[in-house]
């Protein structure tokens, strides 16, 4: 579903990425490791469309993204992608399940009892008139995942998503990402320093300094 051929990123002089190639299945679940400033989410926001590399090719179903105008870049984010980040990056100012509504708004769609399934799968039933602040750390996750979620793109980036929560509370939250993407059949890349984080994957890449390490 997803091959990287080749792909080199810069920063200005800094090369982040060196030569990635990297293939997934259609319904995998991988966790790439590696410490900070290894390239990690570098390459999951490439994969993502947030980010062009300088050189290579990122194919997905067959389609060569990098190839893509920023316009269709930004039809890809909101139909294939579903992000999920380490500090949740929910409005603070709208409630739960306007949180959860917006992917389906930018793309001009009103389903309310889809949202509400959604808030009752990650067990907020009865907060989805709540706002950010008034949720714990874990919750806040929760309704990011169903954000991400909503819109039933095929492909789920997780980026650190356990990072700012406590040991038993990121456990619950791979836990939903795990029963998620069993019950919905989606790609799962997982950005994760952390080993036991990256064991709920179906399988583990490496990176070290802009390299899969073999």
């Amino acid at each position: 579903m997803i091959k990287l051929e080749n792909v080199d990123k810069y920063f200005g002089n800094y090369k982040a990425l060196k030569g990635i190639n990297l293939e997934v299945c259609r319904g995998e679940f991988i966790s790439v490791m590696g410490s900070s400033g290894s390239g990690k989410s570098t390459l999951l926001n490439i994969i993502g469309g947030m980010d062009k590399p300088e050189e290579g090719i990122v194919l997905v179903d067959g389609e060569d993204i990098t190839a893509f105008t920023d316009e269709k870049l930004t039809l890809y984010r909101r139909s294939k992608i579903g992000f999920i980040f380490q500090f949740f990056n929910l409005l603070p100012n709208i409630t739960v399940s306007e949180n959860i509504s917006m992917p389906l708004l930018l793309k001009s769609v009103e389903d309310h009892p889809l949202v509400m399934s959604a808030i009752k799968r990650i067990g907020l039933y009865g907060k989805e008139a709540y706002y950010p602040y008034q949720l714990s750390g874990g919750e806040q996750q929760r309704v990011a995942i169903a954000r991400a979620l909503i819109h039933d793109p095929e492909i789920i980036l997780a980026d650190e998503p356990t990072g700012s929560l406590d040991s038993e509370t990121g456990r619950s939250i791979m836990e939903l990402i795990h029963a998620l993407k069993e019950e919905r059949g989606k790609t799962v890349i997982l950005v994760t320093h952390e080993s036991n984080i990256a064991d709920y994957a179906q399988r583990k890449i490496y990176i070290k300094d802009g390299r899969i390490a073999v």
